[in-house]
């Protein structure tokens, strides 16, 4: 998978790398379990829960580096 960005999908992020949970987590975005991860993006998700999705994508690639 390319970095990931915000259109991404949860789901999808999650399916190819069920590792990055706990930088979601980490992060502020603890609904990644809910039946809407699987359809949402993480812009979308970042807004409705008032996160900064920069910040997020950032952390996820920076998870995916270590």
């Amino acid at each position: 998978m390319a970095a990931i960005t915000k259109d991404m999908i949860i789901g999808e992020v999650l399916n190819e790398h069920p590792e990055l949970v706990r930088t979601f987590f980490m992060n502020g975005m603890m609904c990644i379990g809910c039946p809407a991860s699987q359809g949402e993006s993480i812009a979308e998700a970042c807004m409705v829960h008032g996160l900064d999705g920069d910040a997020l994508v950032d952390a996820l690639n920076a998870a995916l580096e270590a």
